[in-house]
């Protein structure tokens, strides 16, 4: 858990999952209840990291290798860490990311075939303390996922990234791999079933964030004592 005084929420899940969307909603929703929310995401959310996204998702860092790719990642996280994050959370927000360090765990530790000491020691310097409070796994099938993705290139919405081009075999090892990062850290990780319509999927996320955020809200309600 993060020290700060923020709340710290990722999503994470295969491609299609509809993170993107569902954490805009969640955002809407928790501004609307008057909530200071930040809204970023990964590979990218500073400028730094920005700067690394285009190479990465491009996939001209590929030619060098998972493990270059994988400290290209982690060089991003820790720009986005210090410059986004951590500030944001000491200030009390509450900060959603599209995506942060267990991504870096499934796509380049297991089907990257990275040890696994090296994904983790990376990762302890690139978040240095900051910890996800709440993780939110949209899972569904691999193939109906990039179905999803596939539709959404067609209609022009966002052209396919390197990794969606990858073969249904492979982002179904990566659903069974966030599956697995659930099952190990059921404390922070919830899995929604991301099969099942856009506000269910919504509401069932909003009650599991709920739970989090209505503490940090008591908090900040609570007026000191006058002597």
């Amino acid at each position: 858990m993060s020290s700060a005084t923020g709340l710290f929420v990722t999503f994470e899940g295969g491609e299609g999952a509809g993170k993107s969307t569902q954490i805009r909603r969640l955002a809407d929703v928790l501004r609307s209840r008057g909530h200071d929310v930040l809204l970023t995401r990964e590979p990218g959310g500073s400028p730094g990291a920005e700067a690394v996204r285009h190479v990465l998702l491009s996939g001209a860092a590929e030619a060098f290798g998972t493990r270059m790719e994988a400290i290209l990642f982690a060089a991003a996280r820790n720009d986005h860490v210090e410059e986004v994050i951590r500030p944001a959370l000491e200030a009390g927000r509450i900060v959603l990311c599209d995506r942060f360090m267990d991504s870096s765990r499934v796509y380049q530790g297991i089907t990257g075939n990275l040890e696994p000491d090296f994904i983790e020691t990376l990762q302890r310097v690139a978040v240095n303390g900051v910890m996800p409070d709440c993780t939110l796994i949209l899972d569904l099938p691999a193939r109906a996922g990039l179905e999803r993705a596939r539709r959404r290139g067609a209609a022009g919405d966002v052209a396919p990234d390197r990794f969606e081009k990858e073969e249904v075999e492979t982002h179904e090892k990566r659903r069974e791999a966030f599956l697995d990062i659930a099952a190990r850290e059921p404390e922070r990780c919830h899995v929604v079933n991301a099969m099942q319509g856009e506000q269910a999927l919504a509401d069932e996320i909003l009650s599991i964030v709920d739970q989090l955020v209505a503490p940090v809200t008591d908090l900040k309600m609570v007026e000191p004592a006058h002597e």
